[in-house]
C-alpha cells in the first residue's frame, strides 16, 4: 500500500499527558471548572442516538450569527478550531502552495499544512514570543495561500496588538487568506489586543477562529466555529467531514451561550490567577513572556526534559517541548502553591545550562 512519504513521516498530533488521580492535569490547557450550569441537562436530553445530527448547525450558527451581527452563512461549525484549520488549508492550499505562521506557535500547525499537501513556512516569534508579523508579511510570496496568525500565542502567549495585526493586513495582498486563531481570546485583558470579529467587514480575506473547548470547558465535546466571509466558508463547508458535530455538541454550546455571566465570572477568575502566577514566576527569576491565555510558559531550554520531571513528581503534569520550554495551564486553585513550589526550585538549577533563557 502506497502512503504519501510526507505523511509516513509526519509524527501524530499528541495531547497533553494525563494525569494521576492525586495529581493536576495542566498539560492541555483545560477548564478546570465544570460544564456551565444547564449544559449537562441540555446534553442528556439529546437521546435520539439512532438519529444524525442537524448537520449545518443551524441553530448554534444562527445564535452565534446574532451574538457577533453576521449572517448564518458567514458563521461555520466543526469538531474544534482545529477541524477548520484543516478544512480552511484544504480548500486554499495544495502541491506548490505556501502557508505562513508563526513558530513556535500551535503544535497542529506543521501537520495541517502537511495534510493538505502545501509547504510550511516558519517565521520565527521575537524574542518576546510574539509573532514578528514584519517578518511574516515579507515572508509571503506568489506561493502563499494563508497565513495563519495565532493570538494570544500558543504556547508562549503574548498578544498581538490591534495595531501590529491593521499594519500586517495592510502588507499582506487581499488575494491571501488571513485566519486569526483566537482560541483564547476571552482570556484576554491587554486592552490593545487586537479583537477579530470587529475588523471581518474591513478586511474579506480574514477568518478568525473561536472554540468552545477552553473557556467554555466544552473541550470533550469538540465544538469550534469560524467567523467570516460566506464565499470562503462555503468552499470550507465542501472539505468538511459531514454530521461531524454532535447534536450533544451543538445543545452543549447553545446552552453555554445563555450563561455568559457565569462564563466570565469564571473567566475572570482563571485570569486573576494567571497574572498572580506570572507575578510570582517572575520575582522567582523566571523571564515570562506576557501571558494572555490560560497558560504560562517557562523556557527551560535544553533542561525541558529535567523541569517537566521535576513538576510531574511535585504532582503538575505540564506540556514539554522538548530543548525549548513547559507550558503550564491555569488549572486548579489548590495547584498554585505546588506550582510555584516547585518553579522556585528549578530556577536556580537552569540559570547556569546553556541555551535557557529563564532570567530576566
Amino acid at each position: 500500500m502506497h502512503i504519501r512519504p510526507e505523511i509516513a513521516s509526519l509524527p501524530a498530533y499528541k495531547q497533553g499527558r494525563q494525569a494521576a488521580a492525586d495529581a493536576f492535569k495542566l498539560s492541555s490547557n483545560e477548564n478546570p471548572f465544570p460544564p456551565l450550569p444547564g449544559v449537562i441537562e441540555a446534553v442528556q436530553a439529546q437521546t435520539a442516538y439512532n438519529r444524525y445530527p442537524d448537520a449545518s448547525a443551524l441553530a448554534l450558527r444562527a445564535e452565534l450569527a446574532n451574538r457577533f451581527g453576521t449572517t448564518v452563512d458567514e458563521v461555520h461549525i466543526a469538531p474544534g478550531s482545529v477541524a477548520i484549520l484543516h478544512e480552511l488549508a484544504k480548500a486554499t492550499s495544495g502541491p506548490g502552495d505556501e502557508i505562513v505562521y508563526a513558530w513556535r506557535s500551535f503544535e497542529a500547525y506543521p501537520g495541517v499544512v502537511t495534510v493538505a499537501g502545501a509547504t510550511s513556512v516558519q517565521v520565527p516569534n521575537r524574542a518576546d514570543g510574539g509573532h514578528d508579523l514584519d517578518a511574516m508579511a515579507a515572508a509571503v510570496t506568489d506561493r502563499t495561500r494563508m497565513v495563519i496568525v495565532c493570538t494570544p500565542n500558543n504556547p508562549t502567549g503574548p498578544i498581538v496588538t490591534a495595531a501590529e495585526f491593521q499594519a500586517f493586513m495592510g502588507a499582506v495582498p487581499e488575494s491571501v487568506l488571513v485566519v486569526l486563531d483566537e482560541a483564547y481570546a476571552e482570556f484576554v485583558t491587554d486592552p490593545d489586543a487586537v479583537h477579530g470579529v470587529p475588523l471581518l467587514e474591513r478586511h474579506p480575506n480574514l477568518v478568525v477562529l473561536r472554540t468552545f473547548s477552553k473557556a467554555y470547558g466544552l473541550a470533550g465535546l469538540r465544538v469550534g466555529y469560524a467567523l467570516g466571509p460566506a464565499y470562503v466558508l462555503d468552499a470550507v463547508r465542501a472539505c468538511a467531514i459531514p454530521l461531524s458535530v454532535t447534536a450533544q455538541g451543538q445543545a452543549a454550546a447553545l446552552a453555554s451561550l445563555e450563561r455568559e455571566d457565569e462564563l466570565l465570572a469564571r473567566v475572570a477568575e482563571l485570569a486573576e490567577r494567571r497574572d498572580t502566577i506570572v507575578t510570582e514566576l517572575r520575582a522567582q527569576g523566571w523571564d515570562v513572556p506576557d501571558a494572555q491565555g490560560n497558560f504560562v510558559w517557562l523556557a527551560t531550554g535544553e533542561r525541558t526534559g529535567v523541569a517537566a520531571e521535576r513538576f510531574e513528581q511535585a504532582g503538575i503534569i505540564v506540556r514539554a517541548f522538548a530543548d525549548e520550554g513547559v507550558r503550564i495551564s491555569i488549572g486548579e486553585h489548590e495547584a498554585v502553591d505546588k506550582l510555584l513550589e516547585t518553579a522556585r526550585s528549578l530556577v536556580g538549577g537552569l540559570t547556569t545550562a546553556p541555551g535557557t533563557r529563564t532570567l530576566r
